[in-house]
């Protein structure tokens, strides 16, 4: 599929069921590309089952709110690699809604189903009241000249209180978008992580433990909504323990290559000195930890097992990948993580498919054969230091 034939997809009803939201877009697809070669791809790649030649690889999506848009474009365009075979998704926050979404369209119509059910919710997205902070609205009050100030009442207040019947918009939204029997029951394997409040360790949900309320636990940030409860215990968003849970993907999966999309920037230049820029660093920092901390504990390991110290047989040797555009994303700061405007939706799913596209150009064919991703040089690379006075 060409990007110019699809442009941003088109803007989709609110309110349809799942199947038939993924009818709806298939649809709409036909339409917009039956003439050309649009058309023959969403034909080739309907069914469910991938071609024999396909290479399996994981996924792990990490979550940013209304920057997960970035995501789906990658996954829109990583969708039309046929050479591709997803068989397990690990995603936090946005990263596992995106994951949801993408498995329920994949079991009701193979990688069109896939594409045409995330359209579908990433549009529904775009007419709701702001699902990723309901307190915020559609407005972005990081143009306002007092938004340091509103942030710090707002901050002063726990949703316990300016939310006190616990509304949350994501709850229809998914609703409308995920089928959870199809989600628990799919070949492809979904991991989603959510932070315990109790004991503050990370717990994954996966197979008949996924619900609405286990995707809702891994989105729910503790200023923003109130605990989400599931068998008594209380949740907070999965980034604080793992965004997104790598180790789902090496202990429970066959296969050995994982591609992670990366939207949390993990460098930026500048020392941040407004407060609301302090703790929007920090809140990178903090959502980015555990996964440098996955990230050096698979290079130890791929170290010993290259070096012959430990078992190829009983620990992987895995094949890393990575998308990402810290560049691209750099202007949006992190108020734009709350905006589900359709404008920044189109803008960073058009930086996500163009993300993809360039890394299938340039390590499409590693996968099976080698990583692509340094974590040397992405993950454990130290600063430059400054010249001595």
């Amino acid at each position: 599929m060409h990007w110019k034939a699809i442009d941003v997809p088109h803007w989709g009803a609110r309110n349809c069921t799942v199947s038939a939201c993924v009818r709806t877009e298939l649809r709409r697809s036909h339409r917009s590309g039956a003439s050309n070669d649009e058309g023959n791809d969403i034909a080739r790649s309907s069914t469910v089952n991938p071609p024999a030649t396909a290479r399996k690889v994981d996924l792990a999506l990490q979550g940013g709110g209304s920057h997960g848009a970035f995501t789906w474009g990658a996954l829109d365009r990583l969708l039309e690699d046929e050479t591709l075979d997803f068989a397990a998704v690990s995603g936090t926050s946005a990263g596992a809604l995106n994951g949801a979404v993408m498995v329920t369209g994949h079991a009701h119509g193979g990688r069109s189903g896939a594409r045409a059910a995330l359209t579908a919710f990433w549009h529904d997205v775009s007419h709701s009241a702001s699902p990723f902070a309901p307190a915020t609205g559609l407005f972005d009050f990081n143009r306002l000249p007092g938004f340091e100030w509103l942030g710090s009442l707002l901050r002063s207040f726990s949703p316990y209180e300016f939310n006190p019947f616990n509304l949350n918009p994501l709850r229809s939204l998914l609703a409308r978008h995920v089928d959870l029997p199809a989600l628990r029951d799919a070949p492809m394997r979904l991991f989603v992580t959510a932070t315990s409040v109790h004991s503050g360790q990370a717990h994954v949900f996966s197979g008949s433990e996924l619900s609405l309320d286990a995707l809702l636990a891994s989105a729910c940030l503790p200023h923003l909504f109130q605990a989400v409860e599931i068998d008594g215990e209380p949740f907070w968003d999965g980034g604080y323990t793992g965004n997104p849970a790598l180790f789902p993907l090496i202990y429970d999966t066959e296969a050995l290559d994982l591609l992670l999309v990366k939207i949390n920037p993990l460098v930026r230049k500048g020392t941040p000195r407004r407060s609301i820029d302090i703790l929007d660093r920090l809140s990178e920092v903090t959502f980015n930890a555990s996964l440098v901390g996955e990230m050096r504990a698979i290079a130890f390991v791929s170290r010993l097992v290259r070096e012959g110290r430990l078992d190829p047989g009983r620990y992987k040797d895995l094949r890393l990948h990575m998308i990402a555009d810290d560049e691209g994303l750099a202007p949006f700061g992190a108020a734009s993580k709350l905006d589900a405007s359709r404008p920044l939706l189109e803008r960073l799913f058009a930086l996500g498919r163009a993300a993809a596209g360039r890394w299938l150009d340039a390590h499409g064919a590693d996968v099976g054969v080698r990583g692509s991703l340094d974590i040397e040089r992405s993950f454990l690379a130290r600063p430059a230091q400054p010249p001595a006075r």
